[in-house]
């Protein structure tokens, strides 16, 4: 009982620590992300960084449904203690983009269930739930590609990415990219697929970043390797 109730008194003091770092500017800046926080994310991490790691309290500020807390929970959570169904569940529970990024990238693909929660994610009638499939494909693609159907995969993005959800076309569009990258034999296939689909092609890019219309970010990355 004692434990309980000191992990009840920290969740209060992280959540009043939180509501002092609201910022009307970060919030501004968040929300045009589609976050509905106003935590300035720089703080955020300070703030894990001294809390360090507490699985505990960790899931008691996902509990809370805050966006802020939930990020914070991210970032002091063992991303290896959460068993399958509970990530699952969380994957569907995280309202905003960043959430959702940050658990996939920061827990999920650190978690010794991210290969099973590939494959139903990716079959998921959900499109949100889709592309964290999708962002787990792609990096498989990168890092560990033995065993995935490269060329399945190319199939699938060419007859679906074009009409799909944003969030999920996206993920696809970032999959196209990282097999054209890293797999030479297929570069000239998913480069056709991208020119094609004209998937992002008019993206707005900022000067001095690159496109992610997937020929010009193929290209870009593939020459980055070449010279370096």
């Amino acid at each position: 009982m004692a434990g309980t109730t000191l992990t009840e008194t920290m969740v209060a003091e992280v959540m009043a620590e939180l509501a002092e770092l609201e910022d009307p500017k970060a919030r501004k800046v968040n929300e045009k992300h589609g976050d509905d926080h106003g935590v300035n994310l720089g703080k955020l991490r300070a703030l894990a960084k001294r809390l360090k790691t507490q699985q505990e309290l960790a899931c008691r500020l996902w509990a809370t449904d805050d966006n802020a807390a939930r990020l914070l929970a991210i970032l002091i959570c063992r991303p290896k203690a959460f068993e399958r169904d509970e990530l699952d569940a969380m994957l569907r529970e995280a309202r905003t983009p960043k959430v959702h990024d940050w658990l996939v990238n920061y827990v999920v693909k650190k978690n010794p269930h991210s290969e099973e929660l590939r494959l139903a994610w990716s079959a998921d009638p959900n499109p949100v739930v889709a592309s964290a499939g999708w962002a787990l494909t792609t990096e498989r693609v990168a890092k560990k590609p033995e065993g995935l159907d490269l060329p399945e995969l190319l199939d699938v993005i060419e007859a679906e990415m074009k009409d799909a959800p944003a969030r999920l076309q996206w993920a696809m569009n970032h999959c196209l990219a990282q097999i054209g990258i890293e797999h030479a034999e297929h570069r000239a296939r998913a480069i056709g697929i991208g020119e094609h689909l004209e998937v992002l092609k008019d993206y707005p890019t900022p000067p001095g970043c690159t496109s992610p219309f997937a020929p010009i970010w193929i290209s870009e990355m593939v020459r980055r390797q070449r010279d370096t």
